[in-house]
């Protein structure tokens, strides 16, 4: 049911382009681990020694593991804004 200038559907279309936009940058991800090559013994970011069994657990790592979250926490706030946002939602 659509409401105002939003088409039957556009909800659900939102919703797929989300899930889209999550699969696509999880795949971008595991093609740069696949491509990294060697894991560096220290942090590219702070120069901390990054621990044997992360590089071993971890192929292609090059940050330590505060940065790492540092990293992640960030693409996290940036993944929850909406860009395809409706006329409806951005009226209310």
């Amino acid at each position: 049911m659509a409401v105002g200038w939003a088409k039957d559907g556009a909800v659900q279309e939102q919703i797929d382009a989300s899930v889209a936009d999550a699969v696509t940058e999880a795949r971008s991800q595991l093609n740069l681990c696949k491509n990294m090559g060697d894991s560096l013994s220290h942090c590219e970011e702070c120069e901390a020694l990054i621990p044997e069994a992360r590089r071993y657990a971890v192929p292609g790592v090059r940050l330590c593991i505060n940065c790492q979250a540092e990293q992640e926490r960030y693409g996290q706030r940036a993944g929850i804004i909406n860009r395809r946002a409706s006329k409806d939602s951005q009226l209310r």
